[in-house]
């Protein structure tokens, strides 16, 4: 086989799904470590519940889609639609069985052992307990309730995606032999776990909303009797599907979409591993649902309630203490942040450091006088977002306020179109993405008249506009008023809000047209230096690695004596350790209390190394179908800095997991070794304090725990 053939084998290629099921199983692997805090590990639990869930309502779902449609091309890895499907359902169901004997067998005793208890059914109840729960049922549950039977004149009800139901089979007194279907739904807008009266002095007891239906589920049905009751819960398709050229109106079609949501194919059934068959039966023939898409669960349904336990108050010495992020030294707290930027491009690296700057930014543009326009792209915003409240009063105040606001943000669109109408009632000029591309780039541009012109100030970042998730995700950012960058944001905004693609960037690369190109021809430079006698070396920072021409480059570089490292948070489709393909590539995952999320590229370039930062993972949809920006790093001390964050991650031996030649993911064996925890070291890096001459990283050393 030629050598360019054997870049692009299948057998080369990990398949995009199970990888990903992999990256969910190494979140679940904090869940069974020790050495966490009780109420972190329950996190982790609802955590990989909730990533499950959209795993199959979206990627799951899409398969099926395929299926129904005969399509027959296979993935990257040469498997079919089919194929996937099989393998998925036989690694979800190893995972979701690892994930119960977690909860049951480790997590539930350890709570216990700390006098917190959540009741396994509602027989376990005391005298006590039993009235309260009755009282609490009728004052509080039982006028929310609404029973639904099943005849000949009432049809089969809607169940809708996601929520906790209750089936029973009840028998009307007058007839001892016909039994009748009948579901309730179970409230999402009371909380599902209810404390109730402890045994123990000083102990807290929760028993789930779900429990307390059931014991109390004949006062839903007088004159029958309930011959049994068991909790039951669906997973529609929920994968967008809108045919942008045909929708007038994509604010109006997009809404409509949402509604469909909820009649979507049912693609998963969970059901309580006890579940009378009979019962059973009728739920998968009125849901039309084959048995391999059930999946009957040891314990409750849906994890995702955990995290109301992890919140739970009074518990601190069983959660991590807090982080606070620390200010970014160069902008004092209320200073003018247009000053400071003249200075010279400032680093900003969240969550160690604290959001603020940015949304100050905005505020500050908002209010200034001199600043004659805001221009910015919103991919997702926090609920009660300060930097949507400030572009509102920028246009209030005159000033010219365009936003690209993308409406296709998967599970954010309901969201997004609140802050659309709202932007626009304010009189900003409102994008609504380009058709058939989500606009995933973070940029945010302010135009300011001064004494010596017009200067445009950006900034540019790697994670979303969210002063919410920037406390919890890790992310880059640069503020800059670089002349040829501020040409390109300006050619950026152009494009997005007219058909104006310009000849040539300055220092910008933009997906979908060049970010491909870019990034195959910084990874060909590296391979073309090691043939010739060089030294190559990648160190790449992402998300996800699963482009099938990116993985062939890299493949190709490893072959020619490049070193590579990466660090790929979730999905990665490459496989290392492949004799004469891979040998030169790593491959680690960290997964830790903040989520990883920034992308980072550092490209050796013979001694004159080149850092980029950006919005892109190596994806297709990110290089294809995406508008995402790459910004380089041209600042000698904050390419310092950038290698740092890369130099510590790499060097993290507490919460990065290594791929291995087999494809599975293994925890480093840290005996005798001193340990690092990159996301505890970039915390106390960022609590040192330092004025602003001494640089956000002057003190670049480890501060490392004591060797195990």
């Amino acid at each position: 086989m030629e050598k360019s053939k054997i870049f692009m084998d299948p057998e080369n290629y990990e398949n995009r799904e199970l990888s990903w099921i992999k990256f969910d199983g190494r979140v679940l692997d904090e869940a069974r470590d020790k050495t966490i805090p009780l109420l972190e590990r329950l996190k982790f639990v609802s955590i990989t519940s909730s990533n499950l869930d959209e795993f199959f309502m979206v990627r799951v779902a899409s398969l099926k889609d395929m299926v129904h449609a005969g399509y027959k091309k296979k993935d990257i890895a040469g498997m079919t639609a089919t194929e996937q499907l099989n393998a998925i359902n036989t690694a979800t169901r190893k995972l979701v069985d690892t994930q119960y004997s977690t909860y049951n067998r480790s997590l539930l005793p350890l709570l216990k052992a700390k006098d917190i208890r959540i009741l396994d059914a509602y027989e376990d109840l005391n005298d006590t307990q039993a009235a309260f729960v009755d009282a609490y049922f009728m004052e509080n549950v039982y006028p929310v309730l609404t029973p639904m039977a099943v005849d000949a004149s009432r049809p089969f009800p809607l169940i809708r995606n996601k929520t906790l139901n209750i089936a029973a089979l009840i028998k009307r007194k007058e007839s001892e032999k016909e039994v009748e279907f009948a579901t309730v739904q179970v409230p999402s807008v009371l909380p599902r776990l209810v404390e109730i009266p402890s045994e123990k002095e000083g102990g807290r007891t929760f028993l789930l909303l779900e429990q307390m239906i059931e014991r109390n589920i004949s006062k839903l049905f007088l004159n029958c009797k309930v011959v049994c009751a068991y909790p039951y819960r669906i997973m529609r398709n929920a994968d967008l599907s809108i045919d942008e050229d045909e929708a007038a109106d994509l604010l109006k079609e997009i809404q409509k979409q949402l509604k469909m949501r909820q009649w979507g194919e049912v693609i998963r059934l969970e059901v309580e591993d006890k579940m009378d068959e009979k019962l059973l039966a009728i739920l998968k023939e009125e849901l039309k649902v084959k048995d391999a898409d059930i999946f009957k669960i040891n314990g409750p349904i849906d994890l995702t309630f955990l995290m109301k336990l992890y919140g739970l108050e009074g518990c601190d010495d069983l959660r991590y203490k807090k982080y606070v992020p620390q200010r970014v030294p160069q902008i004092e707290p209320g200073e003018d942040i247009f000053a400071e930027i003249r200075k010279g491009d400032i680093l900003m690296h969240h969550p160690y450091q604290t959001f603020d700057p940015v949304v100050d930014f905005i505020r500050q543009a908002a209010k200034d006088p001199d600043v004659l326009a805001i221009k910015q792209t919103l991919y997702r915003v926090s609920g009660n977002s300060p930097i949507i409240a400030s572009l509102a009063q920028a246009a209030e105040n005159g000033k010219q306020v365009s936003v690209l606001v993308e409406l296709k943000a998967r599970f954010d669109e309901e969201n997004n179109i609140v802050w659309a109408k709202k932007l626009e009632k304010a009189g900003c000029h409102v994008i609504y993405g380009l058709v058939g591309l989500k606009t995933h780039s973070k940029i945010a541009l302010v135009v300011r008249r001064e004494e010596d012109g017009i200067r445009r100030y950006v900034h540019l970042g790697t994670g979303n506009y969210n002063d919410s998730t920037a406390k919890l995700y890790t992310d880059c950012g640069i503020f800059t008023c670089s002349e040829a960058i501020g040409e390109d944001a300006t050619a950026v905004f152009n494009m997005l809000s007219g058909y104006s693609e310009p000849l040539s960037w300055n220092r910008l690369v933009v997906a979908p047209i060049w970010l491909r190109k870019k990034f195959l021809k910084l990874i060909n430079r590296e391979t073309k230096n090691a043939k010739e006698g060089g030294e190559g070396k990648i160190i790449a920072k992402m998300n996800s690695l699963c482009d099938k021409e990116i993985i062939a480059a890299l493949y190709e570089a490893s072959a020619a004596g490049v070193q590579i490292d990466l660090i790929v948070r979730g999905i990665c489709c490459l496989k290392v350790g492949i004799p004469g393909i891979s040998e030169n590539i790593r491959v680690r995952s960290i997964v830790g209390n903040f989520l990883e999320h920034s992308r980072i590229f550092y490209f050796y370039n013979n001694g004159q190394p080149e850092f980029y930062m950006g919005s892109a993972d190596w994806m297709p949809r990110n290089l294809d179908r995406r508008v995402e920006i790459l910004f380089p790093v041209e600042d000698e001390e904050i390419q310092k800095s950038v290698y740092h964050i890369l130099e510590v991650e790499l060097a993290d031996n507490v919460k990065a997991h290594i791929l291995n030649k087999d494809g599975e993911y293994e925890k480093i064996d840290k005996r005798g070794k001193v340990l690092v925890n990159s996301q505890d070291q970039f915390c106390k890096e960022a609590k040192v304090k330092k004025t602003k001459e001494q640089g956000v990283y002057q003190e670049r050393v480890f501060i490392p725990a004591e060797p195990v």
